[in-house]
């Protein structure tokens, strides 16, 4: 477990470090002071001040932050006006406070392009391989393993995943014999499926399905840098829309809240990503880092995307919200913040207590 709370540590600290270095690097562009722009928390190990900011590594690897001059426009501090972020236009604003998300979901980009230049797409195997085993699932308890090549169901032939799927599917639950091919030598194996919620992509329940508890088989396939970079724009695109049609469902309440997940989650991920290899790690990464975007941008105050409102707030009123306003409002994303961590936490706690059971 250790190992999965590290690789977390890593992930969601490089991650928020360049969400934040975002936000420093588009405020020095618009002409904004920063007085700290700060790597980790709590004590600092080690700081120097250039130009009157003060970059620091800090004690506490779980991100970094940045502080901007005249963020709190009622700090008693005298200000420059020409270098304070409150005194900045609000299209200004606009743009550092987008350019954390924006980064998140650039870092997505350039980590999937990587690893479709090095290591490869990857791409449904056309044949029925099984490409990862579900624990406590039929599959496992059987004996099948990742790498069988299914070449027939109960002596009849499969040619690929899909005939594969449709013969466990239409078992009804009874008893099937897969004949596998496994490092040159012909297996038999004798599996019973198992009825479970049939669920789509976004994790809505559409119908009940018999299954085993295998995962689809993928082959790698070099691309070149061109085409990699155009596969990483797509699959970051397709992510984007992915998880925001997820936040969007999960309100709706046709998604289960309790397929939220937190730190837990996260770290038992990370864990299982990094055991894959760095190209798998990243590709977690990206999915992360998109996360933490999207997320972002939530109209929650507190959030960047609370900020944005403000100012769009701002831009239809002529004037800023008041501080009055704006501290209640704060106070009340604060306390909803809190409350989607806590829920976080519980739902991986419950999936551990589940597990266990």
């Amino acid at each position: 477990m250790f190992s999965g709370i590290l690789a977390a540590v890593v992930v969601l600290g490089v991650l928020i470090v360049v969400h934040e270095f975002g936000h420093f690097i588009v405020a020095k562009w618009a002409g904004v002071g920063v007085l700290k722009f700060s790597v980790g928390f709590g004590p600092r190990l080690v700081s120097r001040t250039v130009n009157g900011t003060e970059y620091a590594l800090s004690a506490i690897p779980l991100g970094g932050f940045v502080k901007m001059v005249g963020e709190d426009p009622e700090s008693p501090e005298p200000l420059d006006p020409r270098i304070s972020f409150s005194h900045q236009s609000v299209w200004k604003r606009i743009s550092i406070v987008v350019a954390g998300p924006a980064f998140n979901l650039l870092f997505a980009f350039l980590a999937f392009s990587f690893v479709f230049a090095v290591y490869g797409q990857r791409v449904p195997s056309d044949v029925a391989k099984v490409g990862g085993v579900m624990p406590n699932l039929p599959a496992a308890q059987a004996g099948v393993e990742s790498g069988d090549v299914v070449v027939a169901v109960n002596d009849a032939q499969v040619a690929n995943w899909d005939a594969l799927s449709a013969a466990i599917r239409a078992s009804e639950g009874k008893p099937v014999v897969l004949h596998v091919q496994r490092a040159g030598a012909d297996v038999s194996v004798t599996v019973t499926p198992q009825a479970q919620p049939d669920k789509n992509l976004f994790g809505e329940v559409v119908g009940q399905a018999y299954v085993i508890g295998i995962e689809r088989g993928v082959d790698q396939v070099d691309v070149g840098p061109l085409e990699a970079i155009a596969d990483g724009a797509k699959q970051t695109v397709w992510w984007i829309e992915t998880l925001a049609m997820s936040v969007v469902k999960i309100f709706q309440g046709r998604i289960s809240a309790q397929e939220v997940g937190g730190p837990i989650a996260i770290a038992q991920a990370a864990h299982m990503q990094a055991q894959g290899g760095l190209d798998a790690f990243l590709a977690f990464m990206a999915v992360i880092s998109i996360n933490l975007g999207i997320l972002n941008l939530l109209p929650i105050p507190i959030l960047d995307g609370g900020h944005l409102l403000f100012f769009l707030i701002e831009i239809v009123m002529r004037r800023p919200l008041e501080m009055r306003h704006r501290e209640i409002a704060q106070q009340v994303g604060l306390v909803l913040l809190i409350g989607l961590m806590g829920f976080a936490f519980y739902n991986d706690i419950l999936r551990i207590v589940r597990g266990w059971g």
